[in-house]
């Protein structure tokens, strides 16, 4: 950072940290002494008022901090202990600009982690947040097009001071891929080019008029009837195969191409089986291109349990007791089952749980062991792209990380501490 923006406030009695904001400014207007030793009032600075709540959330202070982390060697360290010292810790400043840095540097993977501890600690202004991690895929994405042979260093994932591994960091999953792709390569519905994608419609067009258009992939023809559900990386569209009304079905469009969600599902059909696995979203296929990748799953058309807990808080109801009986005892078989063959879904939350509906009558006698329609009755867990195989991993390995699901995150992630099963325990 080769200037300071105009940062010091009023001359204000009893504000300690003044002296050291002159003498910085000199220093990098190159006035005063000419042997004033930058590095060093950063330093004496940082040491003397680190432990200060007084500068806590004062953006001067984060200012001295990332013009430390410009002239340190070792700016990793430095960010860390940002963090560890909780300088605006709550203030969107402290990962726009630190993801910048990162960026800067060509270590993308570490700039996106940044932006998303930043979105996790729900940083204010989180509009601002958001739109700069918006603006940062973008930029890498178009980077990427351009020159999908460029490298960018990297150092490997950045972990905030703790030893185990974030099961979700860019490198570990990089990691997991190259273990599993030799295996993945040889699994029916597994489609992969080196090309880009090539389709006469644009797959990019689809955001903002998707309705009635026709994608074709793998020698088949996918009628586009309108969007189901969007994310930073990925696009949902629901679409008949061929032409029929009867065969509806869900494209997962993401950018880069992320084969993992697959290998879950597959993981899912090998370890749990007959009618259990009704309850854990079914993929027929996925197509992988140098620039993107398309899944294609089963469509539930009757909404998730968020927007059946939505339908009663518009009317000013409350969900009736039986019902909230009856749903969190699926979701507890659910995550009871999944964790039994070594599974972690990793966001376990309403949006994520479809309905399903049984097309004919229940009975009472049915009910407890799920025969008849029952079988096809309850909640499908879908979305498992933040999915954990525990079989890849150690036996008795602890994670480290936060799924950044707001309201969502169980007490280990919120204190920063080692989880594991817990990641699915949101309903504590």
């Amino acid at each position: 950072m080769a200037t300071l923006p105009s940062f010091i406030s009023p001359t204000q009695q009893h504000d300690p940290i003044l002296p050291f904001l002159r003498s910085i400014r000199k220093a990098l207007e190159g006035s005063g002494d000419s042997a004033l030793d930058l590095s060093k009032l950063l330093t004496d600075c940082i040491t003397s008022f680190k432990h200060s709540y007084r500068y806590r959330d004062d953006v001067r202070f984060l200012k001295i901090w990332l013009l430390y982390m410009g002239v340190s060697a070792d700016f990793d360290s430095v960010f860390k202990e940002m963090l560890d010292s909780k300088v605006c810790i709550n203030n969107s400043s402290l990962y726009v600009w630190s993801a910048s840095f990162f960026e800067l540097k060509g270590r993308l993977h570490d700039a996106l982690t940044v932006y998303q501890l930043g979105i996790s600690r729900n940083a204010e202004p989180i509009e601002w947040l958001k739109k700069a991690q918006t603006l940062f895929i973008s930029r890498i994405s178009e980077i990427c097009n351009a020159a999908p042979s460029q490298k960018f260093e990297d150092k490997g994932p950045m972990q905030f001071g703790n030893n185990d591994i974030n099961p979700w960091d860019t490198s570990t999953m990089n990691d997991l891929l190259k273990k599993i792709d030799r295996l993945i390569v040889k699994v029916d519905g597994y489609y992969s080019s080196t090309k880009p994608y090539t389709g006469k419609v644009a797959l990019s067009t689809l955001k903002n008029s998707s309705r009635n258009k026709v994608i074709e992939i793998g020698g088949k023809k996918y009628h586009i009837k309108g969007c189901a559900g969007q994310g930073g990386f990925a696009q949902v569209y629901k679409a008949n195969v061929n032409g029929d009304p009867d065969d509806l079905v869900a494209l997962k469009i993401q950018k880069p191409a992320f084969p993992w969600e697959f290998y879950m599902y597959r993981q899912l059909d090998q370890r749990i089986l007959g009618r259990e696995r009704l309850s854990y979203g079914l993929a027929h296929r996925v197509h992988l291109y140098s620039d993107c990748s398309i899944l294609i799953c089963d469509y539930l058309a009757h909404g998730t349990l968020q927007d059946v807990i939505n339908s009663y808080a518009v009317v000013g109801k409350s969900m009736e007791e039986v019902l909230c009986i009856y749903y969190t005892t699926e979701m507890l078989h659910m995550v009871e089952t999944m964790h039994d063959v070594g599974l972690i879904h990793g966001d376990f939350k309403p949006d994520n749980l479809l309905i399903r509906y049984a097309r004919g009558d229940l009975t009472e006698d049915e009910f407890l062991d799920r025969s008849g329609c029952w079988r096809d009755q309850g909640l499908c867990l879908v979305d498992w792209g933040r999915g954990i195989d525990l079989q890849l991993f150690p036996d008795h390995i602890m994670f480290k990380g936060d799924c950044r699901t707001s309201g969502f995150r169980c007490i280990e992630m919120q204190e920063d501490k080692p989880w594991k099963f817990q990641a699915s325990h949101f309903l504590n």
